[in-house]
């Protein structure tokens, strides 16, 4: 039965791997046995320049780390001789096991984990066919990129035109309002005042006839 002591260094082990494993973006288990000491000297430099650690590690340990990071299904890779190869970067990783694989017949890819999914030995082959960054860059982040250029371009354009118009397009309405206005209705003309008919003469009595 493992001592306490022992049992304190693996938790401590698991612990601090759990916690450099943690913001990694991808890694890619391998079987390394039977590389030369010119052969592993060869790879680890070319992954160190590449920004990728490269570790053997104990499968239960493994086991135990992934457990902690909640990653499951990776257990079949954690079988006999296992390495890991990890990097903050996606690509990297998959790119220069691959790169070695091919040339080191002792190399074998395993599997990996890439952003928190557990990927097969073909879909780490798959990824490392995949563009450099810079060529991504040029390739894909500014395809993705130019509709919004040029949508942000159109939009300049038609404010621009909109800005120069502005003047002609304010006075317009007020112009169209003041064309289509019906005129004032003149005010009718006052009817002449109706004449007074004339007053009738009064008829004048007859003078009574003088006495005789």
């Amino acid at each position: 039965m493992p001592s306490e002591k022992i049992l304190a260094a693996k938790k401590q082990a698991v612990a601090d791997l759990v916690a450099e494993y943690k913001d990694k973006a991808a890694f890619v288990f391998v079987a390394s046995r039977g590389l030369t000491v010119e052969q592993d000297t060869q790879m680890r430099n070319e992954l160190r320049a590449a920004g990728v650690k490269f570790s053997v590690v104990k499968n239960t340990t493994l086991r135990l780390v992934f457990k902690e990071l909640g990653i499951e299904g990776a257990d079949e890779y954690f079988a006999g001789p296992t390495a890991v190869a990890y990097s903050d970067e996606v690509v990297s990783p998959a790119k220069v096991i691959a790169k070695f694989a091919e040339s080191y017949e002792p190399l074998e890819i395993k599997g990996g984990i890439i952003e928190g999914k557990v990927a097969s030995k073909e879909e780490i082959i798959t990824l490392s066919k995949v563009p450099d960054k810079e060529t991504l860059y040029s390739q894909v982040v500014y395809g993705l990129l130019f509709p919004f250029t040029k949508l942000a371009m159109l939009v300049k354009a038609v404010a621009e035109k909109a800005e120069e118009e502005g003047g002609a397009v304010a006075a317009a309405p007020a112009e169209e309002a003041a064309a289509e206005a019906p005129a004032e209705a003149e005010a009718p003309a006052e009817a002449p005042a109706e004449e007074a008919p004339a007053a009738e003469a009064e008829p004048v009595p007859a003078e009574a006839p003088a006495e005789a």
